[in-house]
């Protein structure tokens, strides 16, 4: 019988899966050789998937406790909407929607460790001081022109994520010739300016839903091995987006089977990091993954 099939996929797994990564977070080592899950609290009225939206500071300690006792590695605190269409908030409305509740896990659960999901520098900065550790910027540090400046200078671990235009503008800007061979060249530039400028913690994040069509959005993940190239380890969010709920066509509260499915995929690919709305069945879908390895 010819086992070539399984020889070359056994090499595939050996090349993503024998790279060690690690972070330096507030100057402990957190290991990254096995995946990780986020998980994700929108401190927003309109995020797209209700489920996740907290904002009294009881409902979110609540739900921080959740997740971190079904398995969370990190939490991802957002007060801005990112859906398309969504409202425009100030800097001052986002800092009051996210520095409270990140005060708040971090006098409750300090060893949990806090990401600030934001594209603005000061915003940053403030949530750092109030406990965050990781900053996670859809802009890949082009809608702040500090936010490198800030990376660098708080020494945080920095969620590099690929974007086109603004959350209101991304539908116009979907005219690649190869997404993929883009967003490889977008890292590329990205992470050479932060590692110039000194730092190097850093995580990847195509941006699976910002400035792609479905048909992209496809086309993307089913490269994503090719992202490695970049040396940096990889996050990914599909979790319950347009690229499931509208090819399936259902609603974002009927994608967890496809969120599920698609993660597994992308874990075969070597994501590091999942970012979801649904913590224990991301921590399931990892252990299952890991049983299947050799």
């Amino acid at each position: 019988m010819n086992r070539q099939p399984n020889a070359y996929t056994k090499v595939i797994k050996d090349s993503l899966f024998s790279r060690t990564f690690s972070l330096n977070i507030r100057g402990n080592l957190f290991d990254l050789n096995t995946p990780k899950v986020m998980g994700i609290l929108n401190a927003t009225p309109d995020s797209f998937y209700e489920g996740s939206r907290v904002q009294a500071a009881e409902e979110v300690l609540r739900k921080a406790e959740q997740m971190l006792e079904e398995g969370a590695d990190m939490l991802d605190i957002g007060g801005f909407s990112t859906r398309p269409g969504a409202k425009e908030v100030t800097t001052e409305e986002e800092l009051e929607r996210v520095i409270t509740p990140i005060e708040a896990i971090h006098k409750k659960f300090p060893n949990a460790i806090i990401s600030i999901d934001t594209f603005r520098s000061k915003v940053a900065d403030k949530a750092y001081e109030a406990g965050a550790s990781i900053i996670n910027d859809i802009s890949g540090g082009q809608a702040d022109e500090a936010m490198f400046e800030t990376i660098v200078r708080l020494k945080a671990p920095y969620v590099l994520m690929h974007m086109r235009g603004t959350p209101t503008t991304m539908t116009s800007f979907t005219d690649y010739k190869n997404v993929t061979k883009e967003v490889l060249q977008f890292f590329a530039k990205q992470t050479e300016v932060l590692k110039k400028m000194g730092h190097s913690d850093i995580i990847i994040d195509p941006g699976f839903g910002f400035s792609k069509t479905l048909e992209q959005n496809y086309e993307l993940f089913r490269h994503l091995n090719d992202l490695h190239i970049v040396g940096y380890p990889v996050l990914i969010g599909v979790s319950r987006k347009s690229m499931i709920h509208k090819l399936l066509k259902i609603t974002p509260e009927m994608a967890l089977n496809g969120t599920n499915i698609l993660n597994f995929a992308a874990l075969e690919k070597g994501a590091r990091i999942l970012r979801v709305h649904d913590v224990r069945e991301a921590r399931e879908t990892i252990e299952l993954f890991s049983a299947l390895q050799d």
